[in-house]
């Protein structure tokens, strides 16, 4: 078997050599090993070029959210499956697959791990992956991009930040069926079922079904989310409200920060987002292993 590993080389906090603990896993077994470390400001294009000319059996992401994205996208609609070294900050998509953050463990799985064919929901100009959301979660992960403090200390700032300067919007989502208007602190478009930190923000949420979710947070109501992280009791629909679908418009009055995948992209008025089915196959665990 051979496997391209693409390391991104400035994902998360750690001080391991990515490429030294890869190679020296595979030295004694049967399996040849191309790693690729991507280079400042690599276009997708190269990526695909990289990942064609390598002939791999399976590709590796080896960084966070990010990087899985990046190679999600130049391999959408193709066999060719997907393995995860999460080593990213947060690591939310391996955290919902159930892949280890221990990276010997993770790297254990790639040989012998399972296939599973998962969804993925295009978004305007953008597949994700995993969650992307219109506006107070988007304004935090903008301003935790431009501070200095990475973890926990860091991400509390950016939110008591963000709950004293993000207003609330007015938002229009047009469903199959249904054209809901509301004022929201945030809308949720939803592919997993948690963010990176554990929060779960869509409890029903499934990667192999023909759905996404879209959660409508009326108010800053993130002690609701904690009750049914808690809890397990359902959401309050006063305050938050879910609704599953295979597209939606979502319409803002005024430009809404937005984000996916926990990359901030800019401030817009509309997403337009859809499902596509069974677009990319991801390497998980065995049974015995999850």
């Amino acid at each position: 078997m051979k496997l391209l590993f693409i390391i991104n080389p400035g994902s998360g906090s750690h001080n391991i050599n990515l490429k030294e603990v890869i190679s020296t896993h595979f030295n004694a077994k049967n399996t040849q090993v191309d790693l690729f470390e991507l280079p400042e400001d690599c276009s997708l294009e190269k990526i695909k070029e990289r990942i064609k000319s390598a002939k791999a059996d399976r590709v590796v992401a080896v960084g966070g959210d990010g990087t899985l994205k990046l190679v999600a996208e130049c391999l959408l609609h193709t066999e060719t499956p997907i393995g995860i070294i999460p080593a990213g900050s947060a690591n939310g998509m391996a955290k919902e697959l159930g892949i280890p953050t221990d990276i010997e463990q993770a790297l254990a799985i790639l040989d012998g791990g399972r296939l599973q064919k998962i969804h993925v929901v295009k978004l305007n100009d953008e597949i994700c992956i995993h969650l992307s959301d219109l506006g107070f979660n988007a304004y935090l992960v903008k301003k935790f991009d431009t501070l200095p403090q990475r973890g926990m200390w860091g991400y509390a700032k950016a939110t008591w930040h963000a709950l004293w300067n993000h207003s609330r919007m007015e938002v229009q989502l047009k469903l199959k069926d249904k054209t809901i208007t509301s004022k929201a602190a945030m809308v949720a478009i939803a592919n997993a079922t948690m963010y990176g930190s554990g929060l779960k923000i869509n409890p029903d949420g499934k990667l192999d079904d023909d759905l996404f979710e879209v959660v409508l947070v009326k108010d800053y109501s993130y002690l609701e989310i904690l009750k049914i992280w808690i809890t397990k009791l359902p959401f309050n629909p006063k305050k938050i409200e879910v609704f599953q679908t295979a597209e939606v418009k979502i319409s803002s009055k005024h430009k809404a920060h937005f984000q996916v995948d926990g990359e901030y992209i800019g401030s817009v008025n509309t997403v337009e987002a859809k499902i596509l089915p069974a677009a990319i196959t991801v390497v998980l665990p065995n049974v015995s292993e999850g």
